[in-house]
């Protein structure tokens, strides 16, 4: 995929990644049904695949889970290059895509975490800071489900991808009502995918 982008292209993913890091309550991978919109949908600077790949890349690699927000801005960057086929010089632009989104979505969220966290901590037995905490669970969980499914629903072919949806179900289900440990969750469905099975 080939595509230009202009500094104010670079400025417009700078500010939006900006905002959704301020909105990431729970994590990055949160706002990822708006990274979608803007970014496939809205921008057409990835597609489907490219996003997807960097969600499954990102969570099946060890580390933080941020890491898809780096791949993302890679691809949008190698994508502003001309595309992959150019290889390493498409890597100088790719590397200002990882520079541009990851600034944007570490710096505020960050700042925010560290000094509300200060706070609540100082405060932690007021009533109002318990009750914020609890309230913000549901928030978190609807975020998941909200990535969860546009994961999914990204195949776009229902009739073949019943099994993700089961899959999809079985294990928010189980998260829900057991105590497995997510590793196991994971690695279930990563054997599953690696055996072509979802």
């Amino acid at each position: 995929m080939a595509l230009t982008l202009h500094a104010a292209d670079w400025i417009e993913l700078f500010l939006h990644f900006l905002l959704l890091s301020l909105l990431a309550v729970g994590g990055a991978i949160t706002t990822a049904p708006d990274m979608h919109r803007f970014l496939v949908t809205q921008q057409a600077w990835l597609t489907d695949a490219q996003f997807t790949s960097a969600i499954a890349l990102a969570q099946a690699a060890p580390g933080p889970n941020v890491l898809f927000v780096a791949l993302m801005g890679w691809s949008v960057g190698v994508n502003a290059a001309g595309g992959a086929a150019l290889g390493p010089a498409s890597w100088p632009l790719g590397l200002l895509g990882v520079a541009v989104s990851l600034t944007a979505i570490l710096i505020p969220s960050s700042t925010l975490a560290y000094v509300a966290g200060r706070w609540a901590h100082q405060r932690r037995d007021w009533r109002s800071v318990k009750a914020f905490k609890q309230g913000l669970a549901p928030i978190v969980i609807a975020l998941l489900v909200a990535t969860g499914w546009l994961l999914i629903a990204a195949h776009d072919e229902p009739a073949q991808d019943w099994p993700l949806w089961a899959l999809g179900a079985f294990t928010t289900l189980a998260v829900w009502k057991t105590r497995w440990h997510l590793l196991w969750l994971l690695g279930a469905g990563a054997l599953l995918g690696s055996l072509g099975w979802v």
